[in-house]
């Protein structure tokens, strides 16, 4: 029997990134009409034969969440009509990640809802990578790849950390202690914390800090940022406590123009980011660091179906 061969789509979140995939592991985009009609409505048309092919689709749920998503979904049921023998949804960001509980009455957990929808348009598997919280996974009913973008960040923050030897990674939030902690082992850094309180959507509000920053260099690690308000209360934070620098190193930057006026306030000498989702820099200390190399090799190694756990390493870590 011939093995499946591999083929990869995009849809239209972020070409760029699925392209830069495709020139990592040297094979071609695939070839598909992913376009919306007068009425909004989303068309998608794959122009090559993928029947018993195992199909990978890129596609990042970011801004405009909900019609990326629906590019996703109709992606999936095309491939799915049109036999594929195995599709993998491919979410470098999975949008409304941040909806993983029902913390008040009468809301709903929309990540779990996201979960479902994907599964039953067709996909066989999920290849992600730096979600909200690592329980989503188990929103699913298919296998889970969760990569992280560590290994990406690592060669840049070391490169600071040549530079300075008196760093501390510091968590802007509680939630975040568990990164800030791996990021802080990798470097043989100390560890920091803020503890903040959220006041709206937002702003939310730096209150107290764990943690010795006082004539040091300070990273502040998180998963994802949107109006940079954790980060730049945190910045705030650990200048007042005697910090000698700031940087932010954020998974996903879904930048809004309230974390631009933000982020031009300068509290924040650096923010590294990946290119999991288009990210203008504009006229800003912004650092886009590809994930491509990462997710090109994860994607080859689930097609042979061999462990990904490689993936995970940093210098033995």
């Amino acid at each position: 029997m011939t093995a499946p061969r591999l083929k990869i789509f995009t849809g239209n979140s972020n070409r760029p990134l699925a392209e830069e995939i495709c020139s990592s592991i040297g094979m071609p985009l695939g070839e598909a009409t992913v376009t919306s009609f007068p009425d909004g409505e989303s068309f998608v048309k794959i122009n090559e034969n993928v029947r018993g092919q195992d199909v990978f689709i890129v596609q990042s749920t970011c801004t405009p969440t909900n019609h990326h998503l629906m590019e996703l979904l109709i992606m999936i049921d095309a491939a799915r009509r049109a036999s594929a023998h195995r599709i993998t949804a491919v979410l470098p960001f999975y949008g409304y990640a941040r909806q993983d509980r029902k913390d008040q009455p009468r809301v709903p957990i929309t990540a779990k809802l996201v979960a479902n929808i994907i599964v039953a348009a067709g996909a066989t598997r999920i290849l992600t990578m730096d979600l909200h919280s690592q329980q989503i996974q188990g929103f699913f009913d298919i296998p889970v790849d969760h990569l992280f973008a560590s290994p990406v960040f690592f060669d840049h923050v070391e490169k600071i950390k040549m530079k300075s030897d008196n760093i501390v990674v510091v968590s802007p939030d509680v939630g975040g202690t568990k990164m800030a902690a791996a990021y802080a082992s990798m470097m043989g850094a100390q560890l920091g914390m803020v503890w903040k309180k959220r006041t709206s959507a937002t702003t939310v509000e730096s209150v107290n800090i764990v943690g010795d920053v006082k004539g040091r260099d300070v990273l502040l690690v998180d998963d994802i940022t949107e109006t940079a308000g954790t980060l730049v209360n945190a910045a705030k934070l650990m200048r007042a406590n005697g910090a000698l620098s700031v940087r932010a190193a954020v998974s996903h930057s879904l930048l809004s123009d309230i974390a631009y006026d933000r982020l031009r306030e300068g509290h924040i000498d650096e923010l590294i980011t990946t290119n999991s989702i288009p990210v203008d820099a504009r006229d800003l200390p912004i650092t886009v660091l590809s994930v491509a190399g990462l997710l090109g090799e994860a994607i080859l190694r689930i097609h042979k179906n061999e462990s990904i756990t490689g993936l995970f390493k940093v210098k033995g870590f």
